[in-house]
Parts: C-alpha cells; structure tokens; sequence
C-alpha cells in the first residue's frame, strides 16, 4: 500500500484479471514477511517466484545494480536502445532472476535532514544508502533498513536520509523531518524479477501475459510527473521546508551525484559501467 509498492500491487492486479486460467500471482507481503534486503536472496534462490525491490537492496548479489539508478532516460528507452537487454543479462548471468521490467522513472531522490545546510558539504552529517554521493561530500555514512528510520531520526542517530520525493508521508518520516534538499538527483529504480528457473518453467502464453502486464506497468511511469508535484505540496503541508542548492553548490551537487556513482560502479567493472552508461543517458 506505500508509494513503491502501488505499481507493483497494480501490476499484479492486472495480471490477476487479464490472466485466468493462464497465470496467477500470490502477494505475499511486504517488509513484515520478508526484510527488505532479503528480497534478492528470496527470488534468486526461488523462495519466492517474484518480487519487487529496488537494485540497492540486492547489490550484495549483483553489485552493478548500483548503475539502474544513475539512468536518466526512461525503461522505454532502454527497450528501444538495447539497454534493457543488457540489463537483464546481467541479471540472468549473475543473479539466476528474469528481470522483467521497472517501476520509478520520472521520479527523483533527495537529501531529508533535520537540522539546515547552506551548501553541498555534507561534513558531519550521517546519511544511510547513497554512498557515493554522500561520502564524497563529507557525510558519515550508515545502511539503514527503511523501516528503522523513523526511530534513527527520532534519537538522533541520524541527521538525514536519502529518499525519493515520494514516500515520506506513506511513512511517518513527516514528524520528524524538517528540510528537503532540492534539486533531486539520481532516479529511483524498483525492480520487478523473476526467478529465472520459475520463469524459464513457463508457457510462452504465460511469459507473454507477464510482458504485456509489465508494458501496462511501465506505462504508468508517467504519472510520477504529477504525483511528484502533490508529494511536494503535502510534504510543504506537513512542515517540510526547502532547501534550494542554487549556482556553484547546485553544479556540484548534481554534478557529484553522477561522477561519483559512475566511479563506484566503473571501479567494479568499467567496461560494463562504460555499456550501459553509453545507453542510460
């Protein structure tokens, strides 16, 4: 029922009326079945046929799923340029999942804090997954579960997070966030895989019913362009002030944002890094 579950949850409905007595899918749960960075373990292993989750969740699997989120076109034009393919073969070949497609495009992530910045130095704040970035710009890093942070910001452990502009008040994180960063950066990649064994078991009506359900999915990309805009006008509601990065401190910003996740990435293998940035841009 949160923000990056819903296309998901549409997805599945879809299939689920358009696929009787061809193919239906079995909703688990979310985090209180599974943690979340479990997920990619549970599909790739075939504990469970499907799943939803973002590449920063399974990077312990497949370490350039660091790249989906540096991408600035849309799955659509991945599809159409060869990228998607080469995607999914990294998938296939390291993971053992089919990955069928992507929700997210259109939106971006931001920096959440509880106390001002005046500029893009991060020096002695403590942010959890966007650690390229965030380190390269000073801050003291920690990986936190999604559902530990509301309890982080509220002792104090942490100063901020690393979140789309969707979300936070699906969470709760409202009540104890005061500052939003802009512009954003980066943009949110949510995976949606197969377990390749699963998928290769399938009938060629089966697998052609979780295409064209995935193609009705991504279609919905483009509402994220509206949604953004009323995620933005109730988090001003809930008390969430603006930061605006503007001049220098916005180049390095969005600058530092792509030059060091492409380092990241190229330092585990920068010939791969080098294809599918070719194709991501």
């Amino acid at each position: 029922g949160t923000t990056f579950s819903r296309p998901y949850e549409a997805f599945v409905d879809w299939i689920n009326k358009n696929g009787k007595g061809v193919l239906q899918i079995q909703t688990v749960g979310g985090p209180e079945a599974m943690p979340p960075f479990e997920v990619g373990n549970a599909v790739s292993s075939g504990v469970v046929d499907i799943a939803n989750v973002t590449a920063a969740f399974y990077t312990n699997i497949l370490p350039m799923g660091d790249a989906l989120k540096l991408a600035e076109n849309t799955i659509q034009d991945q599809r159409a340029n060869g990228c998607y393919d080469k995607v999914d073969a990294m998938h296939q070949s390291q993971m053992n999942v089919k990955y069928l497609g992507r929700t997210g495009d259109h939106v971006n992530f931001h920096l959440y804090l509880t106390k001002p910045i005046t500029g893009a130095d991060l020096s002695g704040l403590t942010t959890p997954v966007y650690q390229a970035m965030f380190q390269t710009l000073g801050a003291n890093l920690i990986r936190t579960p999604p559902g530990d942070v509301y309890t982080a910001l509220e002792r104090g452990t942490i100063d901020g997070y690393g979140w789309p502009i969707q979300g936070i008040l699906d969470l709760g994180w409202d009540e104890q966030t005061k500052y939003r960063v802009d512009p954003g950066f980066y943009q949110v990649d949510v995976e949606i895989l197969v377990n390749l064994d699963k998928w290769k078991g399938l009938s060629d009506e089966q697998r052609a019913l979780l295409e064209e359900g995935i193609a009705y999915t991504e279609a919905l990309n483009a509402n994220n362009v509206a949604i953004n805009a009323e995620e933005a006008t109730k988090q001003e509601a809930a008390g969430i002030k603006v930061i605006t990065l503007e001049g220098d401190a916005r180049q390095k910003w969005l600058d530092t944002a792509q030059t060091a996740g492409w380092d990241k990435v190229s330092e585990i293998d920068a010939d791969a890094a080098a294809s599918l940035r070719s194709c991501m841009q």
